[in-house]
């Protein structure tokens, strides 16, 4: 039976946990209940003043990462629960039980045309109803699946676990990359294998706390087709693998929620079962030293941890978002970028916590049902990178994992969308990846800017109006790199938007928010053209714009 559970949201300022640790933003979990990590040798001791807390068992977790329990109490809040733990020698640490959610060519099958984010013609990308968006994008923003898949197109060996809403594994299109539990009788109720779990045979579900990972959502699934839907067999579409194993870890239930005892556990099933990679389209919560725990555990054999960045639009270097902030050498955190490359208005970014960017949006893939269905997010930019690490995977086995993540940062395509928004300051090209082509990043020498005044000001009005538009294009004849400089702006964050674009309409730079005399990012040619953009709600002061600073 699924329990409906209704988030609390715990204040930033009365967090309390045995080695506290400050939140950023207020987090969603589980009312009443808290995740205690005990000391080895002290659970009997531990449970025998459980009374103490007024709280009672609801599960143990014996993981590589340690010992834990949750506790669960009807009487006290999760903050009193938290403040009483403090003093218990026992524990190392207790946290919320934190609520995380699912972050929104050459082959046979009839739907390929519309996979832009493997082979971008430039007016392929679908609508959200699977017709034609009409949107003109940029040819070759894609992955470059083309040319990476005449070197491989991945290995059953390898092993992808999709820790998500599960996956509708008798999917025609999944069927065929669906791992098997060889060691497991189905439908025995035995742990044949002897692994602490009963009929994993595609999986584990750890919300329903049994062997049956099917998918409900369409998430999960939606994540597997980009990664490993088979090529060729006339059906549908084309992951980014043909040959992979896809094993189903549902902690997510059928509404796209779950918590972070359940989260645990399917990490730490997906580490139990040595997979290659876990591909992590979900987050929320505030950070938790339990699950960091668990993404270190996966480090320590070698496993890749592939994560979104998150769809609030923010900038993760300053207002975190887990998983794909913790600073762990296999988490490879991902930005969506459009069909028009750049970077998709959603999509979380961070210069110093976002690696790379992916296709995310107007996604066509999977869904449960033997359905195909277009989504956009970073959900959907995760099982991109999550593919093309499993074709260097095929290609070179398991390698260290900083020195995976490095080589695929380093082999990004360069662009200005990404330049400020991503560590690599580009997008994933599973080509270079795979060749270890390194496109040189060649900028502007900082000390040969020089200031000029713009002929015509840019300014909106003070107020701007609502569903305001506002498009100005300048030309420094001769230029080779162009930027502005914003003397003010202040904007509805992540509503109402200046925008600054190339010669080609590519976007440069995206701002929200408010600041002075800021500096652009740099466009390569002579021509930038600044766009100003409002919704219907709030108007504040808005933007003026009075220099450039060019380098001929």
């Amino acid at each position: 039976m699924k329990k409906l559970i209704l988030p609390a949201v715990l204040s930033l300022g009365v967090v309390a946990t045995v080695h506290a640790r400050p939140m950023s933003t207020e987090v969603a979990f589980v009312p009443g209940e808290v995740v205690v990590k005990v000391k080895k040798g002290f659970m009997g001791k531990f449970l025998g003043k459980k009374s103490l807390l007024d709280a009672e068992l609801k599960s143990s977790m014996n993981l590589i990462a340690g010992d834990f329990v949750v506790l669960g109490s009807s009487s006290k809040s999760t903050q009193s629960l938290l403040t009483q733990l403090k003093h218990f020698p026992e524990v190392i640490y207790a946290e919320p039980n934190f609520i995380y959610k699912a972050i929104s060519s050459n082959t046979a099958d009839p739907l390929f045309e519309k996979l832009w984010g493997l082979s971008n013609t430039g007016n392929n990308e679908p609508d959200r109803n699977g017709g034609s968006s009409g949107s003109v994008g940029v040819a070759g923003a894609d992955i470059n699946a083309d040319k990476a898949w005449a070197i491989t197109k991945g290995s059953k060996n390898v092993v992808i676990a999709v820790i998500d809403t599960g996956i509708d594994y008798n999917h025609d299109d999944l069927k065929g990359n669906i791992w098997v539990n060889t060691k497991e009788i189905a439908g025995n109720n035995k742990d044949d294998d002897g692994n602490g779990f009963i009929d994993d045979i595609h999986g584990w579900n750890a919300f329903a706390k049994n062997g049956n990972p099917m998918d409900g959502n369409s998430h999960g699934t939606h994540c597997s087709g980009t990664i490993g839907a088979k090529h060729g067999n006339g059906v549908g579409v084309a992951g980014v693998m043909n040959d992979v194993s896809l094993m189903a870890v549902k902690f997510l239930s059928d509404e796209g929620s779950g918590n972070l005892a359940d989260a645990v556990i399917a990490i730490d099933y997906a580490t139990k079962m040595n997979v290659d990679i876990m591909s992590n389209s979900w987050g929320g919560g505030g950070f938790s030293q339990a699950l960091e725990d668990s993404i270190k555990a996966a480090k320590a054999k070698g496993i890749l941890f592939v994560a979104a960045a998150g769809n609030d639009g923010t900038n993760n270097d300053s207002a975190p978002h887990y998983p794909s902030n913790y600073q762990v050498d296999n988490v490879v955190s991902v930005a969506a970028h459009t069909n028009q490359d750049s970077l998709a208005t959603f999509s979380c970014f961070g210069k110093r916590t976002v690696h790379v960017a992916a296709p995310g949006h107007n996604i066509l893939s999977t869904t449960s049902g033997n359905t195909y269905k277009v989504y956009s997010g970073t959900s959907m930019a995760t099982p991109h990178v999550s593919g093309v690490l499993g074709l260097y995977i095929a290609q070179n086995g398991r390698q260290d994992v900083k020195s995976v993540r490095d080589r695929l940062m380093a082999t990004t395509v360069p662009a200005g969308a990404y330049r400020k928004s991503t560590i690599a300051g580009g997008r994933v090209d599973a080509y270079n990846f795979l060749t270890d082509t390194r496109i040189p990043r060649q900028g502007p020498d900082e000390g040969a800017w020089r200031v000029e005044a713009l002929k015509e000001i840019f300014e909106t009005t003070h107020p701007y109006a609502n569903n305001a538009k506002i498009s100005k294009t300048y030309t420094f004849s001769g230029a080779k790199f162009v930027k502005l400089v914003i003397e003010k702006y202040e904007t509805e964050a992540s509503y109402d938007f200046v925008v600054f674009k190339d010669a080609k309409g590519a976007v440069i730079e995206r701002i929200s928010g408010s600041g002075t005399n800021y500096e652009t990012d740099y466009a390569e040619t002579e021509t930038i053209t600044v766009e100003f953009t409002s919704d219907s709600s709030e108007a504040r002061f808005g933007a003026i714009i009075k220099n450039a600073k060019v380098i001929y």
